[in-house]
């Protein structure tokens, strides 16, 4: 079977995670994806470890872990774009695609002719997508931004911990990862529109991790819009519904999500506290909100008297929601996250297995698919130059011996 973008052909100049996130979507989908990186540096999430991982047949090319989460089905070119030579190169196999990425600071490539406007020029199609910390105007665009200082300055560490802690970010790298999916729904957008309504021409995509950070707080950028009250930090509860948290129970701890009052109402009978649920106090969700303080304690000591498995167990039978909460060796062997294999396998340039945590698109006609582990750099810098742009080895020989390339 054909991949959904078996067609498209993108030019990755982003690094870190934001922009790698959206062109790993794009080449699981079947797009072809050049990573263009620095000779003899190359992304910087190449040395974020330990953890390496480190390939059986060449141990002087180990990556970092953390590199491997977003680079897998990519091919990587080396090319020193400050130089004229490096500009041209880039720009003739930009001539060819459909799709630029980048996360320079504004204006960043200006000054090597590899901006929207210059590139526009030499390819009318091209989907040009921009990711920066603030946007490409306003009074902070000027400025970096990485996920941390986001997740900050967005509020959403204003949101996360406990009532009496300190603000908290999350544990994975959360504004970023949704900068990249935004980053590829907006590029599928443009690609559609190009085909559809926009006579074969292409567009310019300003994202802004900022304003991501703003649009994924969801409920609760709505309440304050709704209330003009901060929301206040409330550990592992929910702002909206009551009980929906974790609590400790005999042997660990659980997530008891209980969305409705009728969930509320099982709950509390099997929980042999059947009169909660008709106190006037926690009837109605909106009163067990208001309510909280008084009902999380009753709560908490029930849960206590058994252990996760129990209350798994017997709260599934009767349709109210839960879970354990889990470590990621518990999640790998989770009978459901092996039965979705969730969990690939994809091959190095020699050949050795790297397991991958697999995208959780599913297509019927167009599936995804896991071809190679994330390139070493420059690993296929020869093979583009020759097969895409038609260079003689003299020349490319040439480029590597003045440092063009690597």
């Amino acid at each position: 079977m054909t991949g959904a973008l078996d067609n498209i052909k993108v030019i990755d100049l982003s690094r870190i995670l934001a922009g790698p996130w959206a062109s790993q979507m794009l080449a699981d989908m079947g797009a072809q994806v050049i990573k263009v990186e620095r000779p003899g540096k190359g992304d910087d999430t190449r040395l974020w470890g330990p953890p390496f991982i480190t390939p059986a047949a060449n141990k002087t090319s180990a990556n970092a872990a953390y590199f491997h989460c977003a680079n897998r089905n990519k091919q990587s070119i080396a090319v020193d774009i400050t130089t004229t030579q490096g500009q041209q190169l880039l720009k003739a196999l930009i001539l060819q695609a459909d799709v630029v990425i980048e996360n320079y600071k504004v204006g960043g490539l200006k000054q090597y002719g590899l901006d929207y406007a210059s590139l526009k020029a030499l390819n009318p199609k091209l989907v040009y997508c921009s990711i920066t910390g603030f946007g490409q105007d306003g009074p902070s665009a000027h400025k970096a931004g990485y996920d941390a200082m986001i997740q900050g300055e967005g509020g959403l560490m204003s949101l996360t911990g406990e009532p009496d802690g300190a603000p908290m970010k999350v544990g994975v790298a959360l504004v970023d990862i949704a900068t990249g999916l935004y980053s590829c729904n907006a590029i599928l957008a443009a690609l559609l529109a190009r085909y559809s309504t926009n006579k074969g021409h292409g567009q310019y995509i300003d994202i802004s991790l900022l304003d991501v950070q703003l649009a994924i707080l969801a409920n609760q950028g709505m309440n304050y819009l709704a209330t003009g009250e901060n929301p206040q930090r409330l550990g592992n509860g929910h702002p909206n519904i009551v009980p929906y948290q974790t609590f400790a129970t005999q042997d660990g701890n659980l997530i008891l999500a209980i969305g409705n009052d009728q969930q509320f109402e099982k709950f509390c009978r099997l929980a042999g506290c059947a009169e909660l649920a008709d106190s006037g106090r926690f009837s109605t969700n909106a009163v067990r909100v208001l309510n909280r303080k008084q009902l999380i304690p009753i709560i908490a000591q029930k849960l206590a008297r058994h252990t996760t498995a129990w209350w798994v167990n017997e709260l599934e039978q009767i349709a109210v929601p839960c879970g354990a909460v889990n470590t990621l060796a518990q999640v790998v062997n989770h009978p459901q996250i092996k039965h979705r294999k969730m969990i690939k396998q994809v091959p190095d340039e020699n050949g050795d297995l790297i397991k991958t945590v697999a995208s959780p698109i599913n297509l019927s006609q167009t599936p995804l698919k896991y071809k190679s582990a994330s390139p070493n750099l420059g690993q296929h810098t020869r093979q583009l130059l020759s097969q895409e742009l038609g260079y003689s080895q003299s020349q490319i020989d040439q480029l590597f011996e003045a440092g063009i390339i690597s």
